[in-house]
């Protein structure tokens, strides 16, 4: 049986990655670009967390579909855990994943301790509530220049803990088993599969 789900996004590098993701388990999963009628969310709260259970209320509301959203932050020690909340428009509105990478290695030069985290707040509702939050979180460190030309965001400029790599360096499936958000999607799968009644 193919389970109908909408993902609370149109960005298009998101929703590809949710369904890699998501494909062993038979559901079908739909995004806000298979809804234009529909406004984006306005993500102004101060948390990733907040963020995600807004879009996931909106997109259960407007829909009447069972509904998953996340927000990512990318958290930079030295730069007091900014961009953060703000990764996705670091630098300015309507800005390239470029500009934003370029940015954050312009704050990082001369700079030696580069520690940083991936973080996902996953959410899932529908039009009667919340369901379920989860976290998937990446240590790692920001590299000296860009390196790999796969993924997306600042997948280039990511190094992860205790390999010698980007994200961008990795083919999609190494990525889809350790990446942040990959990990949060993990945590909620047992939900997920209790409510879809997906079998294994």
């Amino acid at each position: 049986m193919n389970i109908p789900l909408l993902l609370s996004s149109r960005n298009p590098d998101k929703v590809q990655e949710f369904r890699e993701i998501l494909s062993p388990f038979n559901i079908i999963l739909h995004s806000l670009l298979d809804f234009p009628e529909i406004p984006e969310t306005v993500e102004d709260a101060d948390t990733i967390h907040r963020n995600a259970i807004k879009k996931a209320m909106e997109g259960a509301k407007r829909t009447g579909m069972l509904c998953i959203a996340d927000d990512t932050g990318l958290f930079i020690d030295a730069l007091n855990g900014d961009p953060g909340v703000y990764s996705a428009r670091w630098a300015g509105e309507n800005c390239s994943y470029q500009d934003n990478r370029r940015k954050i290695l312009l704050q990082m030069e001369g700079i030696n301790g580069r520690d940083a985290r991936f973080e996902t707040a996953l959410v899932l509702g529908d039009a009667t509530g919340l369901i379920s939050v989860v976290t998937g979180v990446v240590k790692g460190r920001i590299s000296l220049y860009e390196r790999g030309d796969m993924g997306f965001g600042y997948d280039s400029i990511f190094e992860v803990e205790g390999r010698r790599c980007t994200y961008a360096e990795m083919g999609d499936e190494e990525k889809n088993r350790i990446s942040h958000r990959a990990l949060a999607i993990r945590e909620m799968m047992p939900t997920l599969k209790r409510i879809l009644d997906i079998q294994e």
